[in-house]
């Protein structure tokens, strides 16, 4: 079984309600998805690279093209999940802020597509971000990330 690490930012908002920043994964496989089709910021580093939060701080630039807002880090934990041998253990921070989704300048990535064809692609990490209450962020974040949202409500309701 392969063990990969990610580390990720999940910035959220009060207007009143609570409001959470997700990125629509970009590429080809989800360009016609919705639900389970978002991710919190995130990326993959290497274990004893550096510290996680450092890695989350640099993926979430890597993803949005904007710094994490200032504000506490408050930790959410890790959760794992995955099938079969590939896992993943993703460990994400929340932060207090705001960003305007129309200033979002995504990095990008290369795959072969379409498959089999031999030539490489370049598509955007994700291809949009929007906020979303968590009750509809429940529904578009993918599976293995919803437990984030649930510590966040509950960490959120004690500050």
């Amino acid at each position: 079984m392969t063990l990969r690490y990610s580390a990720g930012v999940l910035l959220f908002r009060r207007t009143p309600t609570l409001e959470v920043l997700l990125g629509h994964m970009g590429g080809p496989l989800w360009a016609k998805k919705d639900a389970s089709a978002w991710s919190i910021p995130k990326g993959e580093y290497e274990p004893g690279e550096e510290e996680q939060r450092v890695a989350a701080a640099r993926e979430f630039t890597e993803e949005l093209g904007l710094p994490v807002p200032d504000g506490e880090w408050l930790a959410l934990g890790e959760v794992e999940y995955g099938s079969g041998r590939s896992r993943k253990q993703v460990t994400v921070w929340a932060v207090e802020g705001d960003l305007d989704p129309a200033l979002v300048v995504p990095g990008t990535f290369e795959m072969e597509w379409p498959p089999r064809s031999g030539r490489l692609q370049e598509f955007p990490e994700i291809d949009r971000a929007e906020w979303f209450a968590i009750d509809i962020a429940q529904e578009k974040l993918g599976k293995g990330q919803r437990p984030f949202l649930d510590r966040l409500a509950e960490l959120a309701n004690n500050l």
